[in-house]
């Protein structure tokens, strides 16, 4: 295996974690959007606050990881998607800048109509900041990013396979959630919160489901190399994404909320990686491969040093956060966080 082709694995690796861990953060935004008035959606509300509270932010280390592995990696194809695809990514930044924002903003709003508008933005920036990264995939699996760049503005992401990749980053952020949010709900002993979150998160996956399988349709007309790959060599993946998927609604169908979290995690997980095998060897498909789009190879190996040098630092201490957010102790009532303006009416 050549050197260029362990860094992109290296850096998709990056895209793996952070769909599903940013994911799941941001589909608690879907479930803040849907979750109704101040009164019938408080408890939900304080849920989100309390199980993304800590993580949220930390998350985001491995989009940076991603950008920067890529740029320094693969300066070309960087800049080819870059000028091509501006548009859904200001889309996307501005989308997780405004998340951030309303979500420490909305605990200290001064009165319930502030803590309405900012838990408005919070939930529709969380909806469309992975609506416009699945469009930036679903682009550059199309084969829509011209090798030099500067291609076209508008519907280089605005086009099938793009709004399938949309729908598709919602659906699964949406549903990782809310078998998260289920368990946690559970374990904080809100059983008829974790009741009403676990029925509806089976008909988000079942729709989830569904938009996946017809997504496959518009892709061997608009994405012929990418639908190829789903059919070849990425076809394992997609039977174990569908596998998982289903057990992890029979889980959740038998209440089992706590094994469905890893059942929901490899669903997911699984998706982003048959995306990635079945366009290899392609970095900018039909344009770029990994090996032409590489820089230089004194820059790959400090690379390498780079990824050994986070997984003995960053990996470790976020792993030690996760694991604290899973104890107990943290979702006991007495360790919830005190009530904002937007909690009063429950």
């Amino acid at each position: 295996m050549s050197l260029p082709v362990v860094v992109a694995i290296a850096m998709f690796a990056g895209v793996v974690v952070y769909a599903v861990l940013g994911g799941a953060d941001f589909g608690s935004g879907f479930w803040d959007l849907t979750a109704g008035n101040a009164q019938r959606g408080g408890r939900i509300r304080v849920l989100i606050d309390h199980s993304i509270g800590p993580v949220w932010e930390a998350n985001h280390v491995w989009l940076i990881y991603v950008l920067v592995f890529w740029w320094t990696a693969f300066p070309r194809a960087f800049a080819a998607v870059m000028t091509t695809l501006f548009i859904p990514f200001a889309l996307a930044l501005l989308g997780i800048v405004l998340r951030g924002a309303s979500f420490a903003f909305r605990k200290y709003a001064a009165t319930l109509s502030q803590a309405r508008l900012f838990g408005a933005i919070f939930a529709l920036s969380s909806v469309i900041t992975p609506f416009f990264l699945g469009t930036v995939a679903g682009a550059i699996g199309s084969g829509r990013i011209p090798r030099a760049g500067h291609g076209r503005v508008i519907s280089s992401w605005l086009n099938p396979t793009s709004v399938v990749g949309g729908l598709i980053a919602v659906g699964t952020c949406s549903f990782l959630a809310g078998v998260f949010l289920s368990h946690d709900a559970t374990r904080s002993g809100d059983f008829a919160l974790a009741e009403s979150l676990r029925r509806r998160t089976m008909v988000v996956g079942l729709i989830t489901g569904l938009i996946v399988l017809a997504g496959l349709i518009p892709l061997r007309s608009d994405a012929h190399t990418l639908s190829r790959g789903l059919q070849g060599r990425a076809a394992p993946l997609v039977v174990v994404s569908a596998v998982a998927g289903l057990l992890t609604l029979w889980l959740l169908y038998r209440r089992a909320t706590g094994a469905a979290r890893f059942s929901a995690v490899i669903a997911v997980a699984a998706v982003v990686i048959g995306w990635g095998v079945a366009q290899y060897p392609w970095l900018l498909v039909d344009q770029v491969s990994i090996t032409d789009a590489a820089g230089a190879h004194a820059t790959l190996q400090a690379l390498l040093v780079v990824v050994v040098l986070a997984a003995l630092v960053v990996v470790p201490a976020l792993s030690y956060l996760l694991w604290l957010t899973q104890q107990q102790a943290w979702h006991s009532p007495a360790s919830g966080p005190p009530p904002g303006p937007d909690r009063l009416q429950t």
